[in-house]
């Protein structure tokens, strides 16, 4: 059964392009637009879809942030997949907080959107590098700042890879050393941050980049 997905987006050329974009994939089904706040909460009730895309960043404020609270409420099963040109580091921040599932920005690629939407329908999460980057730089601190957490340059590196959502085979090939390197680095980061999976490093980055008080690495 394909992914059902919803577009809430102010701009009508976003809406089109994206539903242009899904309705080429087998594996998924566009169930409907929205256009506004009044509009996205009528849909989200009716269609109760496994993902809806939404744009929280319009000046004339015809969705905004404290909309994802409702959406929660209307249909806590529907993950929320922020695709948004909002840039600005503590407005994400806040928005992450709300518990949506992935955020892209709008400069990300047709496979990135992919797998954000794949991830998003199994409750998992998906950032794209930008994001990504925002919340490992509050995590993991600035550069020059990374003995905080005792990674090396090169974990933070490959913590970012993970996160992205590439294989082991992938990131070898992206930072050409070997798999069982990859493995090993993973392995001690893990150990590190006592963690025992990628989905968990990704939360990990996530809490640790979206909660004010300090950093702490219990």
């Amino acid at each position: 059964m394909p992914i059902q997905v919803a577009i809430a987006d102010p701009q009508y050329l976003i809406r089109v392009g994206l539903r242009h974009l899904l309705n080429e994939k087998e594996d998924i089904e566009v169930v409907g637009e929205a256009s506004n706040s009044f509009e996205l909460f009528e849909l989200i009730a009716s269609k109760t879809p496994q993902v809806l895309i939404f744009d929280y960043n319009n000046p004339n404020a015809t969705f905004r942030s404290e909309d994802l609270a409702k959406i929660k409420s209307i249909s806590p099963q529907t993950g929320i997949l922020i695709i948004s040109a909002d840039n600005d580091r503590q407005s994400i921040y806040k928005v992450l907080e709300k518990g949506v599932n992935s955020f892209l920005t709008k400069e990300c690629d047709e496979d990135e959107i992919i797998k954000a939407i794949h991830a998003t329908a199994i409750n998992e999460k998906f950032f794209c590098h930008k994001v990504l980057e925002y919340l490992l730089e509050k995590s993991f601190g600035k550069e020059g700042e990374c003995a905080q957490t005792s990674l090396t340059p090169r974990e933070i590196e490959i913590v970012r890879l993970i996160a992205e959502g590439n294989t082991a085979k992938k990131i070898s090939e992206i930072i050409n050393i070997s798999t069982h390197t990859i493995y090993t680095h993973r392995k001690n980061i893990m150990k590190k941050l006592k963690i025992n999976s990628a989905s968990d490093l990704v939360l990990y980055a996530v809490r640790n980049g979206i909660v004010d008080s300090s950093y702490s690495s219990n």
